[in-house]
């Protein structure tokens, strides 16, 4: 896949893992593609680790997407607890 391939993958499977964990999170749309990117990298990985089979073939293939979304999903919890760190304590409290 080109790197175009994989920006539009990390955009969408970024936005779905944003959606299916709501909140508010720093970062705007890079952000959300680096999520989806390393998340897709890290679904793709994980994938061939735990059952050995190779999820990221293509575009078009549904393994592809699957182990972005997850792997987003994975990627946006840590970037939360990392993010989360570093806002804690900080600013007025009604």
């Amino acid at each position: 896949m080109g790197i175009i391939a994989w920006i539009i993958i990390g955009l969408l499977a970024g936005a779905i893992a944003k959606a299916l964990m709501p909140g508010r999170d720093p970062g705007g749309i890079l952000v959300t593609m680096l999520i989806g990117i390393v998340g897709g990298l890290l679904g793709g990985f994980l994938g061939k680790v735990i059952f050995g089979v190779d999820s990221i073939d293509g575009f078009f293939d549904l393994s592809t997407w699957i182990a972005a979304i997850i792997g987003s999903v994975i990627v946006l919890a840590l970037y939360r607890v990392i993010a989360g760190r570093g806002h804690r304590g900080h600013g007025v409290h009604a």
